[in-house]
């Protein structure tokens, strides 16, 4: 039985509250970082303020799995993936990823812990689907999750606003029996 928790750059882990909320708050400092993972308005959050969400996110966590990512050459936590259940009886799911070290972007690092994440969904929560949602400027993350096998499912044209254009928003999904056959199953 191989290590459901560990690819071939990375491995899923997971933090005290206190060591994502030091990331985290570094993290945030990075503009470029938070508008390529996020729709909402870049914010900077105290560490203790970021300490607290996360707390807050543990004790309502029953829909929830979420990891960090660590390196596995040197053990460095370079960012954190999600699974957001929507339903039990549709067995689907959301997934959220962010690499927050820009000396792992672009290295397969991010598409490593995104197919960890992947089969977790399948093979150790046994769901059906895992749908995510992405800027269509993130070409980056675009070419990560068609790596993956994800396939572009939507397009919401001109959906958000950054500096003053309006930019698409692309929803993409990935069926079990897709993943599956990607890995030889």
């Amino acid at each position: 039985m191989k290590d459901i928790y560990r690819g071939s750059l990375v491995r899923l882990a997971t933090e005290s509250p206190e060591v994502m909320a030091k990331a985290h708050s570094k993290w945030d400092r990075d503009t470029e970082q938070h508008r390529l993972a996020d729709s909402d308005p870049a914010q900077l959050w105290s560490e203790k303020k970021i300490k607290e969400f996360i707390e807050k996110q543990e004790k309502n966590s029953s829909r929830s799995f979420r990891f960090s990512i660590r390196t596995l050459a040197d053990d460095t936590l370079i960012g954190g993936v999600g699974l957001w259940l929507n339903s039990w009886s549709h067995a689907d799911t959301w997934l959220g990823i962010s690499i927050g070290e820009r000396d792992y972007w672009g290295k397969g690092y991010g598409s490593d812990a995104v197919n960890l994440a992947v089969q977790y969904a399948f093979i150790e929560l046994n769901l059906r689907r895992v749908s995510l949602g992405l800027h269509a400027y993130n070409e980056r993350a675009l070419k990560a999750y068609q790596k993956v096998g994800f396939k572009l499912e939507g397009r919401m044209r001109g959906e958000g606003l950054r500096d003053g254009i309006r930019f698409d928003s692309l929803w993409m999904g990935i069926l079990r029996e897709e993943w599956l056959a990607a890995q030889g199953a």
